[in-house]
């Protein structure tokens, strides 16, 4: 089939197109926009007075800067790890590589509160290392070590899954030359990889940094819901809503809104960005064949 063909098959009619897109937009307003517009209004339904002492409470404040914390420690370990995986999945062949390639999905797979428990089974007081940690007094299951641990598990796929399509895209061409050149390992990496990846790293990045903020399940298990030590702002969110106070959770609640918001934001203009270099590099390539 001719292109001028297949673009005569896939055309659809405006009424088509029109219908589509609104029920795009509807879908993305109800369940969506109407949420995050209704945490808004029931956070300020008492006065932006009774917002902001919601919000500072001791508790609230503990919680916001638990959750960011945690998020920061797991941070680095998502970025060394999914480089490390990425690149060797996508430029070396090696026995098991496939293994490799589904353990990395294995988060996706099992559900955040079985791998709580996975982690009480192994850590916990009855767990396989519970005897030795409580020997030597360590603690992790239900202290903010259990919880960054079981947050890393959950956020651990999400650079690794975005930089390997895009590196086995780029081959291995530039990095074999920059060797024969003479450039080192480092010196490679530095000057050829990331610069080639730095934009899909970065996308991984923000993905996994919003995973690792909003994670619930996991951290629920692991974390033994100790008000202004271990809770973070989903689980100090749940803590007040179930204690009937509307003001409270949902002052918290937009602050994970607000975080939600800034990611988005932060998503859009990586995307733009990745957009913009793909085109100008396609129209590069052409101009340099006519040279």
């Amino acid at each position: 089939m001719s292109a001028a063909a297949l673009r005569l098959a896939n055309r659809e009619s405006r009424g088509v197109c029109i219908t589509l897109m609104l029920l795009a937009f509807a879908f993305l307003a109800v369940f969506l926009v109407l949420p995050l517009v209704a945490v808004f209004a029931e956070a300020l339904r008492q006065g932006w007075s009774a917002y902001l002492d919601a919000l500072k409470e001791p508790e609230t404040l503990s919680a916001v800067w638990l959750t960011l914390g945690i998020a920061a420690l797991v941070l680095p370990f998502n970025i060394a790890f999914g480089v490390a995986a990425a690149w060797a999945i996508a430029k070396f062949d090696f026995r098991g590589k496939s293994l490799l390639t589904t353990l990395i999905d294995l988060p996706f797979a099992v559900s955040p509160v079985v791998a709580g428990l996975l982690f009480i089974l192994i850590f916990g007081a009855q767990g396989w290392f519970g005897p030795w940690l409580s020997e030597h007094d360590v603690r992790i299951i239900f202290a903010a070590p259990g919880m960054a641990i079981a947050t890393l598990f959950i956020s651990v796929p999400y650079v690794a899954r975005e930089l390997i399509p895009l590196m086995q895209a780029q081959g291995r061409e530039e990095e074999e030359a920059a060797v024969s050149l003479g450039a080192s390992g480092w010196q490679m990496f530095r000057r050829v990889t990331l610069p080639n990846i730095k934009w899909g790293l970065l996308y991984g990045v923000i993905l996994a940094n919003a995973r690792a903020m909003g994670e619930f399940g996991a951290v629920s298990v692991v974390s033994g819901h100790i008000r202004g030590e271990t809770n973070t702002l989903p689980l100090h969110v749940e803590i007040l809503y179930n204690e009937y106070n509307a003001v409270g959770a949902f002052a918290a609640a937009s602050v994970l809104a607000l975080l939600a918001i800034v990611t988005l934001i932060a998503k859009t203009i990586v995307e733009w960005r990745m957009r913009h270099e793909q085109q100008t590099l396609a129209a590069a390539l052409p101009a340099e064949k006519t040279a």
